[in-house]
């Protein structure tokens, strides 16, 4: 009897053991991508590297070790929550790419019409990332990946001139205004950590402005103890996204980033963003006071992000200038 005690014990610490090992594993970030470039072509071809950010990103999600883990239902990936949220932090900017794409880069003005391989491609990625019924969202964004394949294969061929990508100051600062929103709100979520009293700023500048409801003039803003290491890898993942997709945008964007002398903007946008990706030596997120003994990672993450949103606008008003 005390044998076979023994054993099941056994057996349960191995397999324990085994999960923990796998967790470890599942859990390694991956690294930034580098841009690609059309390889059949002597010239380069405009959006083949912003089209490739994103597949590449997508693909990297879902091939990497563990695959794609948000939606997993079975342990140890349903114990594990630092890779899903920055699994999600990922698609978030991925999402966002997506609809500039179909709503600005691939159109000419305002009356022409929509790409349908990226218009349906963005229907996919929005697909609810838990989802593990049919349709799984692994499913559903491979079929995104696949109509992106399509639209690069199309932007790519030199006799086909119904699908195009513009490379214009106008429609990547509709894409910059995308992402200073979303760096903003993650800059907030990360300063939140310790608790703060912020000023309702919602209706300032504007005396005749109004919203539905009424808002507190001071309000306490602080992020639950449970929630900040999911806050922090969310905003590192899509840091990360983000990082490909600027480095991307630096090949396909080069002659207007010239034209506007505003390549030095850029690079220091990248400059914030891979500082972002530095190796977390702490086995945990830790959540310390501002100026106290213990780190804060979650303010040190919200100072890259910040600075990045900073390096955003003004590269946003460089564009503006005519």
């Amino acid at each position: 009897m005390q044998i076979t005690r023994n054993r099941i014990l056994g057996v349960i610490g191995v397999v324990l053991l085994i999960g923990h090992l796998l967790s470890v594993w599942w859990s390694i970030e991956p690294s930034p991508i580098e841009p690609e470039t059309y390889a059949g072509s002597s010239k380069h071809v405009v959006g083949y590297a912003t089209t490739s950010s994103i597949i590449n990103t997508m693909e990297t999600l879902l091939d990497k070790p563990g695959g794609w883990l948000s939606n997993d239902v079975m342990p140890p990936s349903v114990l594990m929550d630092n890779m899903p949220a920055f699994e999600f932090g990922a698609l978030e900017q991925t999402r966002d790419l997506a609809l500039i794409m179909r709503k600005e880069f691939s159109r000419s003005q305002s009356q022409s019409t929509a790409d349908s391989d990226l218009s349906e491609a963005h229907s996919k990625l929005n697909i609810d990332h838990t989802s593990w019924l049919v349709p799984s969202s692994e499913s559903q964004y491979r079929e995104a990946i696949k109509l992106f394949k399509l639209y690069r294969a199309k932007i790519s061929d030199t006799e086909n001139s119904d699908a195009q990508f513009y490379a214009r100051a106008d429609n990547l600062n509709e894409w910059l205004k995308e992402v200073q929103k979303r760096l903003g709100s993650i800059s907030q979520r990360l300063s939140a950590s310790v608790g703060q009293e912020r000023i309702n700023t919602d209706l300032a500048g504007e005396t005749a402005a109004r919203q539905s409801t009424p808002g507190y003039a001071i309000a306490e803003v602080k992020t639950s103890w449970w929630e900040i290491d999911d806050v922090f890898y969310e905003s590192r993942g899509s840091a990360w996204a983000l990082l490909n997709f600027m480095k991307a945008v630096e090949v396909d964007f080069a002659d207007v980033l010239q034209d506007k002398n505003a390549e030095v903007s850029l690079k220091q946008i990248i400059r914030e963003l891979e500082a972002t990706q530095q190796t977390v030596w702490s086995p945990m997120v830790l959540n310390g006071s501002g100026f106290g003994l213990v780190a804060n990672h979650s303010l040190v993450m919200a100072n890259y992000i910040s600075r990045a949103n900073a390096a955003v606008i003004d590269l946003t008003n460089l564009l503006s200038q005519g």
